[in-house]
């Protein structure tokens, strides 16, 4: 059987690294937001978590990367418009940016405000600080970037998932099909 770029699924492991980024990051925002409303201690654990998983994030990131560089994706769709396309590209290549460069803001944060004292990834080892300086203005300048890539990347979030909902139920281009974690 001859496939066709409509049909041209991604790999296995860029599928399973889409998937599992995906949901952590999802998890990640509302433990953030959850976390809120909690009493200081409770609420201290739950940035733990959130912490360790942005780490986690941010090391699958590297691992996707890389997966991309040996395994490139199959070509877009022929029948996508010009700017689909362009859309299509930049926003790929903003995700990227985005999944390194909030988990290293939320790093820089915490290096600085947590006084150089490692990441605990969920008591199965230490990440490292950043080598930041301690003081407030370093303090609010990661943490403004901090909130400020992690909004775009929930802008960018939202522009995907409708994006893929037009291809899957107005377009019906076996756009999502391509990435559907089970079956063919």
């Amino acid at each position: 059987m001859s496939t066709t770029n409509s049909t041209a699924r991604y790999s296995r492991g860029a599928i399973i690294l889409h998937w599992l980024i995906a949901l952590l990051i999802i998890g990640n925002f509302v433990g953030a937001w959850t976390s809120e409303d909690l009493p200081r201690d409770q609420r201290m654990i739950m940035m733990g978590y959130h912490k360790a998983t942005g780490i986690v994030i941010l090391l699958l990131t590297l691992v996707r990367i890389g997966w991309r560089l040996i395994n490139p994706p199959p070509p877009l769709l022929e029948t996508l418009k010009t700017w689909e396309a362009a859309l299509a590209r930049v926003t790929h290549a903003l995700f990227y940016v985005l999944m390194l460069a909030v988990p290293l803001a939320g790093l820089g944060l915490h290096s600085a405000f947590g006084q150089g004292k490692p990441v605990s990834i969920f008591g199965l080892f230490d990440f490292p600080a950043l080598p930041v300086g301690i003081d407030k203005p370093t303090i609010g300048l990661f943490h403004e970037l901090h909130e400020v890539t992690a909004t775009a990347m929930l802008v960018l979030l939202g522009l995907h998932v409708a994006a893929a909902l037009k291809h899957q139920f107005l377009d019906r281009d076996g756009t999502l099909a391509r990435m559907k974690p089970f079956g063919r």
